[in-house]
C-alpha cells in the first residue's frame, strides 16, 4: 500500500511559536515511517512557509528552507514554490497536520485556507477552531448551552484606553476578587494574570491588551485544575481526568514549561461520580463549540462545593509526548503513536464526507 504523503505544518507568527516547535517535534518522532511520507513545512515567525529536512531530527532545528505556499484553491493538496523551479512529487500532500499553536493556527484563519485547498487537515474546522479559540464567545455559548462557567466581563482595549479607571471599577463592582485577566484569544496562559487587589486590576488589564484588544475578566475560584482529552468527530469520546498541581498561584506559562515540581497527576484522584460527570461535561463542552478530532477542556473544581466550572476548551492542545492531551489518552489506553493515527484517520473520514456535499443547485432532482 503506497504511504500517505502527510504535511507537518508547525511554527507560526503567535507567541506560541516555541510550544508548536516542541509539539511537532513529538509528533514527527512518532509517525509510522513505513505508513507516511513527511513534509515539514515550517511557518516562521514573519509567516511565511518553508519545507524542511524529514532527515533532520526535529523541526526546532530546521535551517529556513525552500519558500513554499497553498493556493486558496483546490489543486489536490499540491505546495507551490516561490519562484524557482517546481517542487515535483515533494509538494505533494494527501493530508495537513496543523500543530500551531494560538493566533493563526488555531483560530479558524488556517483552517480557512485549508478548506479553501480542499486538503484533509486534522483537527476541527473553521467554526469550531474560532469558536474554542475566543474565550468569551466560547463562555457565551457554554453559559447559553447551560454548562457552568465562571462569572466574567468583557472589555475591549479601547474602552481601557479611554477610560481605565472606570473599565476597572465596573469589574470590581461585579466580581469580587480575586480575579483573573486574560486576552480573549491567545493560549499557553500568556498574558494571564491573577488579581488578589483591586490596585493591580489595570496593570493587569494592560498587561492582556498587549496580546488581544479583546479581554476577559472572571472571577477567580479556590480549586483543583482538572483536564479531560476529547476525541473523535460522532460520537466523541472523553479520556480519564487529570489534575494539574504547581506551586504557583495558577497554571501559567512558567508553571507549564519552565517548572520542575509542576506536577501532571494521570488518573487524578476523583470519585466514579465525580469521573463520570466531568466527562461527560468535556464532551458536551466540545460539542456546543463544534469541535472536531481532538480538544482538551480544562476545568476548575472547587474546592468548597465539588462543582465542576469550564474553564476552557482548547482545540489544538500541546502535543508533546509529556503534555496532557496524549498522557491521558495514554492512561484511557490508547498509545501516543494510535492516537496519531486515529486523528489521522478522522481527518480523512471527515474530508471523505464533505467531500460528497453538493456545490451546484439542480432544480427538480
Amino acid at each position: 500500500m503506497a504511504k500517505l504523503r502527510l504535511g507537518l505544518l508547525f511554527g507560526g507568527r503567535s507567541v506560541e511559536h516555541e510550544v508548536s516547535l516542541s509539539s511537532a517535534t513529538s509528533i514527527l518522532r512518532a509517525l509510522d515511517p513505513t505508513r507516511y511520507d513527511v513534509t515539514l513545512i515550517s511557518v516562521g515567525h514573519d509567516g511565511r512557509w518553508r519545507l524542511g529536512a524529514p532527515s533532520l531530527p526535529a523541526p526546532a532545528e530546521q535551517a529556513e528552507g525552500r519558500e513554499v505556499r497553498l493556493p486558496a484553491a483546490p489543486n489536490g493538496g499540491s505546495l507551490v514554490p516561490v519562484g524557482g523551479t517546481e517542487l515535483g512529487a515533494s509538494g505533494d500532500l494527501d493530508l495537513i497536520f496543523p500543530i500551531i499553536h494560538g493566533r493563526g493556527g488555531e483560530d479558524g484563519s488556517l483552517q480557512g485556507l485549508l478548506e479553501l485547498a480542499d486538503v484533509p487537515y486534522v483537527g476541527s474546522g473553521v467554526l469550531g477552531s474560532a469558536l474554542q479559540m475566543d474565550k468569551e464567545t466560547a463562555k457565551r455559548l457554554l453559559h447559553a448551552a447551560g454548562l457552568p462557567v465562571t462569572p466574567w466581563l468583557c472589555v475591549r482595549s479601547r474602552e481601557l484606553t479611554r477610560d481605565s479607571e472606570r473599565v476597572a471599577q465596573r469589574a470590581l463592582d461585579a466580581l469580587s476578587l480575586p480575579l483573573f485577566v486574560k486576552p480573549a484569544n491567545s493560549g499557553s496562559s500568556i498574558g494571564i494574570t491573577r488579581v488578589a487587589a483591586a490596585d493591580e486590576l489595570i496593570p493587569a488589564l494592560r498587561e492582556a491588551a498587549r496580546y488581544d484588544d479583546k479581554l476577559l475578566i472572571e472571577r477567580g475560584v479556590d480549586a483543583r485544575e482538572l483536564e479531560v482529552a476529547v476525541l473523535g468527530g460522532d460520537p466523541l469520546e472523553a479520556s480519564v481526568p487529570g489534575e494539574i498541581r504547581t506551586g504557583r498561584d495558577f497554571y501559567d506559562y512558567e508553571a507549564k514549561y519552565v517548572d520542575e515540581d509542576t506536577e501532571l497527576i494521570v488518573p487524578a484522584e476523583l470519585t466514579e461520580e465525580q469521573i463520570a460527570e466531568i466527562r461527560r461535561l468535556a464532551v458536551e463542552a466540545v460539542a456546543v463549540l463544534e469541535g472536531e478530532g481532538l480538544g482538551r477542556v480544562d476545568f476548575l473544581m472547587e474546592r468548597s462545593t465539588g462543582k465542576f466550572y469550564i474553564n476552557e476548551v482548547n482545540s489544538l492542545p500541546g502535543f508533546t509526548e509529556s503534555s496532557m492531551y496524549p498522557r491521558l489518552w495514554e492512561a484511557s489506553g490508547l498509545s501516543y503513536p494510535a492516537l496519531l493515527e486515529r486523528l489521522i484517520e478522522l481527518a480523512l473520514e471527515r474530508h471523505s464526507v464533505r467531500s460528497k456535499l453538493e456545490t451546484l443547485f439542480r432544480s427538480g432532482t
